[in-house]
């Protein structure tokens, strides 16, 4: 009998360990504004799940909660089977977090700034300054850690303030918009590292409003709005939700928009989309749909600049699924 309530602890424990992260019905409210409505998530461990949703969808709140910066309304949020109200020490010692916003020492140098966040670890001298090289090491930063970080460019500081949020080395990274603020390069400088750690097999949480990045580094991707997870999957199922594909025409007139509305109707298998002279048209699949688009419009006398067929995109989706582009926030949901 013994043997077996030791099986089932240990099945348990395995269990737990395959869960980073576990929320279930998180709330939270900041006066009037209802900023989580019950947000349930599962993060396996070793994989990249992304939270995709605007500005004032709840990201950020969501986030703060798991890595214990705030408290939930009502729900239950675990960190490697430690519950984040009742147990906030260990789960702190067992993550790393980078919010949206750099947050650097601009007076110290790389190397004195890491060596202090391994200090607040309460790390020995010695080996924070080892773990600090390894990292400076790591993300390029070298040559440049005996410099003042107020010297380093945007992408610098970037990177700097993730290395810190590694310090500890932590088993689960939550990455607050990463990216935010970075131009292209600095942008794909960043997702570039990320692909790093996780071929190191560590667990991520990541937000974005960017929908790219949740295509490029999620394996996993929950669609969030107004506060509550509104569609969940891999890109591909989130993609597959739509079916069909997608006719983009850029027109030389954008009077002609309403015309081609009316001439493409028979083949359409959706709302249209239009922004500017640029017309959105989901269609069903088929070889001959291109011909047949470019027949209607010639014979409803309508000039086409271009005209491409594509799969959807998780911009598509959010736009099905939200009724607008992840770019057009609504103002609101608390501030993040």
């Amino acid at each position: 009998m013994a043997t077996t309530r030791t099986s089932t602890a240990a099945r348990t424990r395995r269990k737990a360990a395959a869960e980073a992260v576990v929320a279930e019905a998180v709330e939270k409210s900041f006066g009037d504004v209802r900023a989580l409505a019950g947000v349930d998530l599962v993060v396996p461990e070793g994989t990249v799940v992304g939270l995709l949703g605007p500005n004032g969808a709840g990201k950020t709140t969501f986030v703060r909660i798991l890595t214990t910066l705030l408290t939930a309304d009502s729900g239950r949020a675990t960190v490697l089977g430690y519950d984040v109200t009742r147990d906030p020490d260990a789960v702190r010692a067992s993550i790393g977090l980078t919010g949206q916003f750099t947050a650097v020492d601009e007076y110290l140098t790389g190397a004195e700034f890491l060596w202090m966040v391994g200090r607040l670890y309460h790390m020995e001298s010695d080996a924070a300054r080892s773990r600090a090289g390894e990292l400076l090491e790591e993300f390029g930063l070298s040559d440049a850690k005996d410099r003042t970080v107020r010297t380093y460019s945007g992408g610098m500081q970037r990177r700097l303030d993730l290395a810190a949020s590694l310090m500890n080395n932590p088993r689960v990274l939550f990455l607050d918009e990463p990216t935010t603020g970075l131009d292209p390069a600095g942008r794909s400088d960043m997702w570039d590292t990320i692909r790093s750690l996780v071929r190191g097999g560590m667990t991520l949480l990541l937000t974005t409003q960017y929908l790219e990045e949740a295509d490029q580094l999620a394996d996993r991707i929950n669609v969030i709005d107004h506060g509550k997870v509104i569609a969940e999957g891999t890109s591909d199922q989130l993609k597959r939700r739509i079916g069909g594909e997608f006719l983009d025409i850029e027109l030389a007139r954008k009077k002609d928009v309403e015309a081609v509305i009316r001439a493409l109707a028979p083949l359409t298998a959706g709302e249209p989309t239009a922004h500017g002279n640029t017309l959105t048209v989901p269609v069903t699949s088929g070889a001959g749909v291109v011909v047949e688009a470019v027949r209607r419009l010639d014979k409803a006398n309508v000039k086409v600049v271009d005209l491409i067929v594509r799969r959807p995109t998780l911009d598509d989706v959010f736009m099905t699924l939200t009724g607008r582009r992840a770019e057009e926030t609504n103002g609101q949901g608390a501030s993040q």
